[in-house]
Formats: structure tokens, sequence, C-alpha cells
């Protein structure tokens, strides 16, 4: 089994940053892609961005140029840097993994922007 825990959302006004953790544990051995998704409340959860393990990377067009997702496969914890919130940024987060034809996810954490 994987397990995943995000951390590093809260609060934060319109054009303001954070950055958010996602650290991996468990049985991982070949990931494929970590990802970020998010839902918003009434909506369907959304691919932010992902990141395979060969190196493409793909966003949303909704936060490209402005979110940045990295990973640091030594420590098995993948990031997401989110700049210039906008309140339509509002939603729970969640971590998503992908290890052969599994896929794991984690708790979410919420990250609210005010206007």
């Amino acid at each position: 089994q994987v397990q995943l825990v995000e951390s590093g959302g809260g609060l934060v006004q319109a054009g303001g940053s954070l950055r958010l953790s996602c650290a991996a544990s468990g049985s991982i051995f070949s990931i494929n892609a970590m990802g970020w998704y998010r839902q918003a409340p009434g909506e369907q959860r959304e691919l932010v961005a992902i990141k395979t393990t060969s190196g493409s990377t793909n966003y949303a067009d909704s936060v490209k140029g402005r979110f940045t997702i990295s990973r640091d496969n030594a420590k098995n914890t993948m990031y997401l840097q989110m700049n210039s919130l906008k309140p339509e940024d509002t939603a729970v987060y969640y971590c998503s993994l992908i290890q052969n034809v599994a896929r794991y996810w984690g708790k979410g954490t919420l990250v609210t922007v005010s206007s």
C-alpha cells in the first residue's frame, strides 16, 4: 500500500502564494506519475498538474503560468507552488500517485483564496 499526506493548505488573499507538499510512503517501487487534483464545492474533481517519471508535465489551462509542480524523487515528495492565487482556485487539493496500474489518493488539503 501507498500512503499520501498533503500539507501546506490554508487561507490566503487573492494574489498571494502557497506551496503544497505531498509526502509518499509505503510500498513505493515504480512510480509512473504524481499529480495534483482539486475539487471545489459542488464541482467535479479536476486535474491541476501532473508530472510523469519520464519527465513530461501537464497543467490545466487555468493554472498555466501560475502553478509549478515539482518532485523530489529522493524524498518521494511532490510539491505544488501556487502563485497569483485567485478566488476560483479555492478547493480541496488532492495528491495522486500512479504506480503500475494502481492509483492512490491523499485525503486532501483545503486552499481558500479570499478576494
